[in-house]
């Protein structure tokens, strides 16, 4: 059931929203997990995560400030089309690190779809290089890609350990991305130079619609943005901040409650819902768990051996299955292996870099890459599975390569 709903995930030939719900609930009416696994699989973190930030976006969104911020972008990069993908990608791996990836793609996909309609052509290139650079960078520090939050706690690994393990081979990466962009995009993003000159000169702020809303929009982003930098102090989840933050905008804007509501990307959170199911059938099941343990068999104590074979498993594995449910399950494979006498350390950085970064390879291998997909769909742009694996695998592939050598190097 997984790998036909998987396929036609990957062929779109059917909605991928309702073959992920329809393959969840059939593998509950087959009684492969119960009701109660099926709903316990479901991460609630993550639905009202999405659905705040959803709404927070969307409030943002009526006051024209995404359109300002586009206008900045293209001003700023002299209306150089591969300039303003490069600006786009460093920024977008900043801001993924110091919040996560899920809540950068939420808040920047509009600010991309804003800026390719201002420049008139395909907004694919950005989003495909925006959501991959939120990968990336999310990858940098603990709170950055929720994997990363699963390892760090399974390990008691904190904020600064992240940083300084995880943060200089990202630097790395990025810069090889950025040449990778421009073997697969910079030739293409030429553009006419009279119209980029006219569209420099334009005004950015004349977008703005409504500056009361937005003053107070932004002023409750930018609580809400410290509440995840401070969750774990304040005891509180992600999905209680964002919400909070949502309910306060609402309330405090004030906006339509219906129309809030319709800002929500309902498709993209039952997707997720469906996926949840999928995912959680075949670890109950044992698969993944039965592959990671073959891994243990074969690679013995070896600590060089271990390392690099759970690094590209992990990615692979996760690019198939989302990288939150698979590092739940790798994370007591690591531990047997540490148990064993393998040095840990480099297990731990080696997941987490297998699991962050393979989320790169498919539209399906990180929820930031979900997120952004239905986005595109919703905007008549859509980004197809074939179209994301063709720019994923040389991105992947060099991610891993070069981690590779610098978990051999640093660690083994």
């Amino acid at each position: 059931m997984f790998f036909i709903a998987y396929s036609l995930i990957a062929t779109e030939k059917l909605d991928r929203t309702f073959v992920a719900l329809t393959g969840g609930l059939l593998l509950v009416a087959f009684g492969v997990v119960s009701q109660e696994q099926a709903f316990e699989a479901i991460d609630l973190n993550v639905i009202f995560l999405l659905a705040g930030m959803m709404i927070l976006a969307g409030g943002l969104g009526r006051t024209g400030f995404f359109e300002f911020v586009a206008g900045w972008a293209i001003h700023l990069s002299r209306g150089r089309p591969f300039r303003l993908l490069v600006m786009l990608s460093i920024f977008t791996a900043v801001l993924s690190a110091l919040l996560d990836n899920v809540t950068t793609a939420v808040l920047l996909a509009p600010v991309t779809l804003s800026i390719a309609r201002r420049l008139r052509v395909s907004p694919t290139p950005y989003l495909i290089a925006m959501v991959m650079a939120s990968n990336i960078g999310g990858t940098a520090t603990l709170i950055g890609d929720p994997p990363n939050i699963l390892i760090g706690s399974a390990a008691g690994l904190d904020f600064g350990a992240f940083l300084a393990n995880l943060a200089p081979v990202v630097v790395v990466i990025m810069v090889a991305f950025i040449g990778i962009m421009w073997l697969l995009f910079g030739r293409t993003l030429e553009d006419d130079e009279d119209r980029l000159d006219a569209l420099v000169g334009l005004d950015p702020a004349a977008a703005i619609t409504d500056r009361r809303l937005m003053y107070r929009a932004l002023a409750v982003l930018a609580v809400t943005i410290l509440g995840f930098l401070l969750h774990s102090a304040l005891g509180l989840e992600a999905a209680t901040v964002a919400m909070l933050g949502a309910s306060v905008l609402v309330l405090i804007g004030p906006l339509d409650p219906h129309e809030a509501l319709r800002d929500v990307e309902w498709q993209t959170l039952f997707f997720f819902v469906g996926l949840f199911v999928l995912v959680e059938a075949i670890v109950h099941v044992g698969i993944v768990g039965g592959v990671a343990d073959w891994i243990v068999a074969a690679t013995g104590s070896d600590v060089g051996v271990a390392s690099i074979a759970l690094l590209w498993f992990s990615a692979i594995a996760s690019a198939v299955v989302d990288n939150i449910p698979y590092t739940a399950t790798a994370i007591p494979v690591v531990q047997q292996l540490a148990d064993s006498g393998v040095p840990a350390e480099p297990l731990w950085w080696s997941l987490a870099l297998g699991a962050c970064l393979g989320g790169n390879l498919t539209v399906v291998g990180a929820s930031a890459n979900i997120v952004v997909a239905n986005v595109a769909a919703r905007d008549g742009n859509p980004i197809t599975f074939v179209q994301f694996l063709r720019y994923g695998i040389p991105v992947v592939a060099a991610s891993l390569a070069i981690s590779t050598v610098y978990v051999w190097i640093r660690y083994v």
